[in-house]
């Protein structure tokens, strides 16, 4: 219910900034969404993609609400797969979008992007990126039905799967905007060198991050290697 009602206010544009909590619980939370995605029934399906994927972005809560106005939110970290095989301590990103039409509802989801192509990581790196606006990118969406198949994934840009609740049928991220949250960085670093400077030039380190590189590791390895990050 208190997720329930915290949505209806950020789709009312009235919840606070600080909802988002502090970094480190971002963190901790994004480690807690990628464990609970791994064992869902599309599981198989999302590591052998992240065995293959270049960066990964979790949304461990993005909340959508509306009454004709609708609205959507919520903060996501990016890891990229660094030239040693393991994976970069996170970037953060804001994301958010409006509507307008009939619509009435509530949902709270953990979504994940598999970002798969060198196209696909460089549009999320640049300073703001619009999902569905670059029509030189290929999404597609693990789960049932024919996005979800296979075949149409393996030749994405970016892949994307959502674990939600609420009365929405689906979560579909098309027209969001993500955004380098460069204070969330400055707050869990303590500089803001930017997401590309972070996540391909490890300009920033933290070890709260590590269990979410190591839980990246033991799923994200081509081969299933086991390891902890360094």
């Amino acid at each position: 219910m208190k997720r329930l009602l915290l949505a209806a206010a950020l789709a009312l544009g009235i919840a606070a900034p600080a909802c988002a909590g502090t970094p480190q619980h971002l963190v901790d939370s994004s480690t807690l969404a990628l464990e609970d995605m791994i064992g869902s029934s599309a599981g198989g399906q999302i590591q052998y993609m992240l065995r293959h994927a270049k960066a990964v972005v979790i949304c461990p809560n993005i909340f959508r609400a509306g009454f004709i106005f609708g609205g959507e939110g919520g903060v996501c970290v990016l890891s990229a797969r660094t030239a040693d095989g393991s994976w970069s301590y996170p970037a953060f990103y804001s994301l958010g979008s409006g509507s307008f039409g009939l619509q009435i509802g509530v949902q709270s989801a953990e979504v994940m992007m598999m970002v798969m192509t060198k196209g696909g990581l460089d549009a999320l790196l640049n300073s703001q990126f619009k999902i569905g606006a670059d029509a030189g990118l290929s999404i597609a969406t693990l789960g049932g039905g024919v996005n979800g198949s296979m075949s149409t994934a393996l030749n994405a840009d970016i892949v994307s799967f959502s674990d939600s609740e609420g009365l929405y049928g689906g979560v579909s991220l098309s027209g969001a905007v993500f955004s380098d949250d460069t204070d969330l960085e400055q707050r869990y670093y303590g500089q803001a060198p930017g997401a590309r400077a972070i996540v391909l030039y490890g300009q920033g380190s933290n070890p709260g991050a590590n269990p979410l590189r190591t839980l990246l590791q033991r799923y994200g390895v081509p081969g299933g290697v086991n390891a902890t990050p360094q």
